[in-house]
């Protein structure tokens, strides 16, 4: 089998990540511990702006849902290419969470989660997909939809 690089599957896709985040508030982006990588929640943003704003579900339809775990994911590896120098470096997608903010009545989190789970599908392969865990919450910050949670196993 051969493995094709995370950075060349970008190429390949076509795929070109958003700036790195900032801080919202009092806490770090990433921070590294032995050979993990923890991300901070990662929004739908650019910049300090929503790109999306709502609850899927009612203000928002699953597939906005969808596009707004695939920006929040966008996100995450663009921390975790500034923090790592390389995409590359990354050996396996240890989590993902995603957090949906949704109407009590809501039930289609998979399908909005896919949109984060088929973006490191198509970055990193299946062989390195994640666990994940989805869940419904009442609210995000700044009203957004999405907030997403990695973990990285990255190589030394």
């Amino acid at each position: 089998m051969v493995v094709v690089s995370a950075e060349a599957r970008l190429k390949q896709l076509a795929l070109c990540l958003p700036k790195a985040p900032t801080p919202f508030g009092a806490y770090v982006e990433a921070f590294q511990s032995g050979p993990l990588l923890f991300l901070s929640g990662m929004l739908p943003v650019a910049g300090h702006v929503p790109l999306y704003v709502g609850l899927v579900g009612r203000e928002l339809a699953v597939d906005e849902g969808y596009a707004a775990a695939r920006a929040a994911c966008l996100s995450g590896l663009a921390a975790a290419r500034e923090r790592l120098g390389s995409l590359d470096r990354i050996r396996s997608v240890a989590k993902l969470g995603v957090y949906i903010a949704c109407p009590a009545e809501f039930l289609d989190h998979p399908k909005v989660a896919d949109g984060a789970s088929e973006l490191l599908l198509d970055v990193f392969g299946a062989h390195r997909l994640p666990p994940r865990i989805v869940l419904g919450v009442s609210s995000i910050p700044l009203g957004m939809p999405v907030e997403i949670e990695l973990v990285f196993e990255i190589e030394s």
